[in-house]
């Protein structure tokens, strides 16, 4: 595990947390939302604008094609990072969210009327409502594997659901509410049996897990770079090579075509331009390069080996505090990462989560993007903390006291 000292190098890269918010030194506990960028990240986007500004992929001139090279190591990059087969099989997008409405797009030719969709109820809105639209145009029926009590997923309801009909099953890796990873190879496997595609919602694990898609067997993979120390606006869609040349462009224009004629059929490029219509996020991608090194520089396996100690920490001490409610918690921690939720008896989410604003604490509350697992757990909403490798125990400390501080203002 890290230093104090090793930690508190690691924060002086982040410029923002010397922040004070409302006289209070800023604790940023939000980075299941968003995390914070370090200074490399920020001067490689000034860098980028101050010496090589240009198009992609259409120039013949200097800048351009120094923009293209970078672009394309960027993309060989995350390739290697998650352990892609070929480079080519990398999409750029706007984000997870576009990344899994252009499968859904993508894949309407091949759903038909009463073919089936699996999801759980634990997604993300971003990885249910495309799901609900496409089965709703195409007349297919959308399945959803339930949880218990503790936010695990019931895998004897998904075993009861597959089915030869079952086309997709799109679930998510690590849920951004509970923090719980989920068995996703073991989901994957079983879908395959059934001749399923499966597209793995993995906007939670490019900071939290060593990822490798191959192992997975995975024919979708989703995720965005501003959840990992990069930019917004820029994520990825990785597919199976196999299957992204079987499927149909999701937008169209600019560089995704071979030749366009009035006379003749249009054709397109082959992957990956075939899914990168127009001008990308070129200052987002050639940035991502930068949080990527980042991340590698610290080490994934030990960014996930601190943060399940402050996991571990944050839980023993919250689990003190008078009518508090954890949700997710079974206190199987090799199965969770720096994620909590939780609820103060008789408090609302938002009074919470605005007091402890006031004391310099950045909480996300409300409904988290997940209202069909609010209504499971019968909340309007909840509080959630989301630790990243620049979050100390002291803050958890200075966290429980202000917790305890909220409690005692709002129950006057």
């Amino acid at each position: 595990m890290f230093s104090e000292k090793e930690i508190q190098k690691i924060r002086n890269q982040f410029p923002i947390l010397k922040e004070r918010i409302y006289s209070n030194p800023l604790i940023y506990m939000d980075n299941a939302a968003t995390t914070q960028k370090p200074l490399k990240v920020i001067q490689a986007s000034q860098n980028y604008y101050s010496t090589m500004n240009s198009n992609v992929h259409r120039g013949v001139h200097y800048l351009s094609h120094k923009t293209t090279l970078y672009v394309e190591n960027v993309r060989k990059k995350i390739q290697k990072f998650i352990h892609a087969k070929h480079s080519s099989e990398i999409i750029f997008t706007k984000g997870t969210t576009e990344s899994i409405n252009l499968v859904a797009s993508s894949i309407d030719a091949f759903i038909k009327e009463g073919d089936e969709i699996i999801i759980s109820c634990i997604e993300h809105h971003s990885n249910i409502v495309p799901w609900q639209v496409l089965c709703k145009k195409k007349g297919a029926i959308l399945k959803i594997i339930s949880i218990y009590e503790n936010g695990f997923l019931k895998l004897t309801d998904f075993e009861f659901l597959i089915s030869e009909k079952t086309k997709i099953v799109s679930i998510s890796h690590i849920s951004n509410v509970l923090g719980i990873i989920n068995p996703v190879q073991d989901i994957i496997k079983k879908a395959h049996e059934y001749g399923a595609l499966v597209l793995i919602d993995g906007a939670q694990v490019p900071s939290n897990l060593d990822l490798n898609v191959q192992n997975l067997n995975v024919d979708f993979y989703v995720f965005s770079a501003h959840k990992m120390y990069g930019p917004t606006g820029i994520g990825i869609l990785y597919g199976k090579q196999k299957i992204l040349e079987k499927l149909y462009p999701y937008q169209f224009g600019g560089g995704m075509i071979k030749n366009v004629s009035f006379d003749k059929k249009t054709t397109y490029s082959d992957i990956p331009f075939k899914f990168e219509a127009g001008t990308p996020n070129i200052e987002g991608i050639i940035v991502w390069g930068d949080a990527i090194d980042f991340v590698k520089e610290i080490g994934i396996s030990n960014i996930q080996a601190y943060k399940k100690k402050l996991l571990m920490y944050a839980v023993k001490r919250l689990s003190s505090i008078d009518g508090i409610q954890l949700y997710g918690d079974d206190r199987n921690f090799s199965k969770k990462s720096g994620i909590i939720s939780f609820n103060l008896y008789e408090l609302h989410c938002f009074d919470v989560g605005s007091i402890l604003d006031r004391l310099g604490i950045a909480v996300r509350t409300g409904h988290l993007c997940a209202q069909p697992l609010m209504n499971f757990f019968k909340v309007s909403g909840m509080i959630r903390i989301s630790f990243s490798v620049y979050n100390t125990f002291k803050e958890i400390d200075y966290l429980f006291e202000s917790i305890l501080k909220t409690k005692k203002i709002l129950l006057k």
